[in-house]
């Protein structure tokens, strides 16, 4: 019976973590933003080259918050900080992201992207890191897994992170149409519906900070 019990809480726990991961962290990867400046920075290249670089991104994103995701927890026991702290820089890191989403700020420097267009690879950087799993990404998977403490919350979170990569080859592989037949305005006015959203999760981010100090 105790092991009836056990499975059943592990199959009802690993979906809502895995839907929890992917909904906290869609609006901030937000792959849709990113599929314009994917296809600015390989407009010259095959369509066999283009898809290749979709997924070396797509598999980048899921290894750099995957290891966040475990490891990030032992990088706040070494520099001796607190969840509370994290939850705050982390929503002033996302709200940062918000803001130049809703400003129509870009989310390279010019700098990153001269750099990228003389580099044969571009999945890592800039692509991966920092444009879609950056800091206000790698800021909610590790406030995420400090709450986690089960191996099924834990599979669930990287279950969510893989839907999440997936997401991101899925847009850059495909997206370049559905961009070019909406056009820049349209595009733009959905970036900046998703840059309020991510402007909510940081002040979200920052008020469950504040109020971990008080509890």
């Amino acid at each position: 019976m105790n092991a009836t019990h056990a499975l059943g809480q592990f199959l009802r726990t690993l979906p809502h973590s895995a839907a929890a991961t992917f909904l906290a962290l869609f609006p901030i990867v937000d792959p849709f933003g990113g599929v314009p400046i994917f296809f600015t920075m390989t407009s010259s290249w095959t369509a066999r080259d283009r898809r290749r670089t979709a997924l070396k991104t797509g598999v980048w994103v899921f290894v750099i918050l995957v290891t966040f995701l475990f490891f990030g927890r032992f990088v706040l026991h070494f520099f001796g900080i607190s969840l509370p702290v994290l939850k705050i820089a982390g929503g002033l890191i996302v709200a940062n992201t918000a803001w130049g989403m809703v400003t129509s700020h870009a989310r390279i420097t010019p700098e990153e992207s001269d750099e990228a267009l003389d580099k044969e690879d571009i999945s890592l950087t800039p692509l991966a890191m920092p444009l879609m799993s950056g800091p206000g990404a790698i800021g909610v998977v590790m406030a995420l897994a400090a709450n986690v403490e089960n191996a099924a919350s834990y599979l669930g979170m990287v279950i969510g992170i893989a839907a999440i990569a997936l997401t991101v080859f899925l847009f850059f592989w495909l997206g370049g149409p559905l961009v070019r037949r909406l056009g820049p305005n349209a595009v733009g006015a959905i970036n900046k519906i998703f840059g309020f959203l991510i402007l909510a999760i940081a002040v979200q981010l920052v008020w469950d900070g504040v109020a971990d100090f008080h509890s």
